[in-house]
């Protein structure tokens, strides 16, 4: 294994070397292919890395952003179909993983920890939203690009929080139980608080906005919970396959949102990274703070952290397709859903070597 992982870092160098000569040569489409190619090596290099795996679905994320910015026209469409129509089947694909991760039982926990899950909603659907919305106005960012920052503050929180609170060793039945509530509030508190703040970006419609989440979100979510009691018995067939369809998906999805917003991407790219940023750990240290403040736990801050920093990105991606129609407004949720993941891992792996006091 580690003589693999070694030609697969040499092949990811020499490529990654060759796509710079390619540059400076000004031979785009060779140096489009050889940056694709020392992605997609890395990203299986880290895959079968026993602590790096970790960070390999970054780089497929950056593998098929890259290839789509090279050559939008592979994800544009194939032949007569467009791909664009794939978005919506393909996030309610997440979205049913997601339900198959959950249980009725994680909803009822609810009832024994309520202080922490109610901190978490309040945050959750009032200070992101605002962070979000502050955030727009202060980059100045087109009316779309905007809305879309808007959206992925105000959406629930996703699957991706139980993994990092896993990982960070906080309280893992509180982040699913927080995951499960969210998202059932998601249908009535996302179109609202889009109503209030993205209504001087682009028009909401606050009665669609609500059916496609029923529609995206919550039946699949629904269905995920049926597979999980059917299937209890195959638990380890599930574990194994749902989490790779599911990261497959998304990235799938975000090429086709590269591919589709290539010119606004390349132009607003880096300031929506910096923005990312900043909406990402400020959800983190909200979360925490507050939460501290509010005299729980070390493990339960850590919970609430991840399960206020992090968002359904996927749910933001449809919205903002489905919705809003606009391929730019998908680009804030892929690029900050994306953005959470790195993020997300550095701080769960930097609280991993710090276990909580006392167990708490």
């Amino acid at each position: 294994m580690k003589r693999v992982g070694l030609i697969l870092s040499c092949g990811g160098l020499v490529a990654l070397l060759g796509s710079v000569i390619a540059t400076v040569t000004g031979n785009v489409p060779v140096s489009g292919t050889l940056l694709v190619a020392a992605l997609a090596l890395l990203a299986v290099r880290f895959q079968i890395h026993p602590t790096l795996n970790i960070i390999a679905f970054t780089f497929w994320v950056f593998t098929m952003t890259c290839w789509a910015l090279y050559f939008p026209a592979h994800f544009l469409s194939w032949g007569e179909f467009r791909l664009g129509t794939l978005i919506t089947p393909l996030i309610q694909v997440i979205m049913l993983g997601m339900g198959a991760t959950l249980s009725l039982g994680d909803f009822a926990r609810a009832l024994r920890m309520p202080q922490a899950v109610l901190i978490g909603m309040v945050l959750q659907f009032t200070v992101m939203p605002l962070l979000g919305w502050s955030i727009a106005v202060a980059f100045g960012f087109p009316d779309e690009i905007a809305a879309g920052v808007v959206l992925i503050g105000s959406c629930s929180g996703g699957v991706a929080s139980n993994v990092m609170a896993f990982l960070a060793k906080g309280n893992v039945a509180l982040s699913v139980t927080m995951t499960a509530c969210s998202t059932l509030m998601a249908p009535l508190l996302t179109p609202l608080a889009m109503r209030l703040l993205a209504g001087r970006f682009i028009e909401i419609a606050f009665l669609d906005m609500m059916w496609a989440i029923v529609e995206l979100v919550i039946l699949p979510v629904g269905a995920g919970l049926i597979c999980n009691r059917l299937l209890a018995h195959r638990r380890d067939i599930l574990d194994r396959i749902l989490p790779g369809i599911s990261m497959g998906s998304i990235c799938f999805i975000l090429a086709i949102i590269a591919a589709g917003s290539r010119d606004e991407l390349l132009k607003s790219g880096a300031a929506l990274l910096l923005a990312a940023l900043v909406h990402n750990v400020a959800g983190y240290g909200l979360g925490y703070f507050a939460s501290g403040l509010c005299r729980l736990g070390e493990t339960d801050r850590r919970t609430v952290a991840f399960e206020v920093g992090m968002q359904n990105g996927g749910m933001a991606v449809g919205l903002a397709t489905n919705v809003l129609k606009s391929s730019a407004a998908a680009l804030a949720p892929g690029i900050f859903g994306t953005f959470m993941n790195v993020t997300g891992s550095a701080l769960a792996s930097w609280w991993r070597d710090r276990p909580p006091s006392g167990g708490r």
